[in-house]
């Protein structure tokens, strides 16, 4: 059966992915999502903002949202021939001056681009102001790249100290250069003792001053990576027995559930976490969370989410890992608040728990494929809701005989004998 329960936040991040998506539309959206199309036009009147992305990418006016007609009213009073020519022929050099202004500033704007991409961006609009003062107007350069022109002339005065510190910087760069050479494991701290240590006449370098540069120039010592640790067992928790034993099949749906959490890694270096309910008998997603913490919350929500979509979860198994959420007092109350049993699978073992691994393997290799992370938190949380309601609504499975698990649970519901 389709979804019927859809909480606040299903529906806004399902307003968010019509409205972000270039060239979206509400039937797309609504097939995608396994939603009707009133529906989601609903979810927009209510959560819209009124914009949406066109195909090109850029922000336009929803065609959904009300449009206001505006008329202009003919003007009162009667006009002498001499006077509608005076009038509209002040209209026209008022429309030549509009255009000289805007040709202007596309001129500026479309030589401005080439100087945003080079990393920071309030220096390069420093620099553009200066590369054109030639050309333009520095006042009109100023408003149009929005930044003051007594910051300019500053930034125009310390022209001369800054020219020194890059000389002087590509010159500590090239001794960087020289002692991580001779072990390239060194980083900023060993980098700055072997310069004093050496250092030309005495002159010591301050080690911030060493990182900067080591940063700038691409140079760097050996770190190993760590690994993200999502399970993190509880000595002290409540321990329960392995009720699956690897036996990842059900009956019949809402019967067995299996769950983990998986690190989100976004490009700033930090993580967002998601925690899954999976139905082992259509690999359904029932339930699922998206958190910027790893506390009992998460899996909470998560577990919540799946009682709202199936409706009870009275009398079902949920099996899970020894991570230290699964075992809170927390969350076994919320267990058993809504008639779930608990199975945990040995510790240290990710086999006894394959099918949410699996599943978790599966979303990251398709939804970043060859990238490594998530260029930010928004992005993320667009990208993997989107994949996960249409891993649910339109991906086809081979578990599922290639349908889909939605579907897949529909057509089985519908081939099952009814009572006489």
């Amino acid at each position: 059966m389709a979804r019927k329960n859809y909480s606040e936040e299903f529906r806004r991040q399902a307003v968010d992915l019509y409205e972000s998506t270039p060239g979206a539309t509400v039937r797309g959206i609504a097939e995608e999502l396994g939603i009707v199309r009133g529906t989601l036009r609903h979810w927009l009147d209510a959560y819209g903002t009124g914009k949406k992305t066109a195909a090109d990418g850029t922000l336009t006016s929803s065609p959904l949202q009300s449009k206001t007609t505006t008329s202009t009213a003919p003007e009162s009073g009667n006009e002498t021939p001499e006077q509608k020519v005076a009038r509209l022929e002040a209209r026209v050099r008022e429309l030549e001056v509009e255009t000289t202004k805007l040709t202007t500033e596309r001129e500026i704007l479309q030589r401005a681009a080439k100087y945003f991409g080079r990393g920071d961006a309030l220096v390069s609009r420093f620099q553009f102001v200066a590369d054109n003062s030639a050309t333009f107007e520095v006042k009109r350069l100023c408003e149009l790249v929005e930044i003051e022109r007594s910051s300019y002339y500053a930034w125009l005065k310390a022209a001369p100290a800054r020219q020194e510190r890059a000389r002087a910087d590509a010159e500590l760069a090239t001794r960087i250069r020289a002692a991580h050479a001779e072990d390239k494991t060194c980083g900023a701290p060993r980098i700055t003792a072997e310069l004093n240590d050496n250092a030309p006449g005495g002159e010591r370098v301050n080690h911030k001053r060493v990182a900067r540069v080591m940063r700038l120039e691409g140079i760097r010592g050996y770190v190993k990576k760590r690994r993200v640790r999502t399970t993190t067992p509880e000595p002290s928790g409540q321990k329960y027995p392995d009720l699956l034993k690897r036996d990842f099949t059900a009956p019949a749906p809402n019967q067995r559930y299996v769950g983990d959490i998986t690190y989100l890694p976004l490009a700033d270096g930090t993580n967002l976490y998601l925690d899954t309910v999976i139905d082992c008998y259509s690999r359904r997603l029932a339930g699922w969370a998206v958190a910027d913490h790893m506390r009992t919350e998460l899996v909470e929500d998560a577990l919540k989410a799946a009682a709202a979509t199936r409706g009870s979860l009275k009398g079902a198994v949920f099996h899970s890992d020894h991570g230290s959420v699964y075992c809170s007092k927390d969350y076994a109350k919320l267990c058993e608040k809504l008639g779930v049993t608990q199975s945990m699978g040995a510790v240290g073992s990710s086999a006894d728990n394959a099918l949410a691994e699996s599943f978790n393997a599966t979303m990251k290799r398709e939804v970043l494929q060859d990238a490594a992370c998530w260029s930010d938190e928004l992005t993320c949380r667009r990208q993997v809701f989107r994949w996960l309601v249409r891993y649910n609504t339109r991906r086809r499975h081979t578990w599922c005989g290639y349908l889909s698990p939605s579907t897949y649970e529909d057509r089985r519901a519908a081939t099952l004998p009814t009572a006489a």
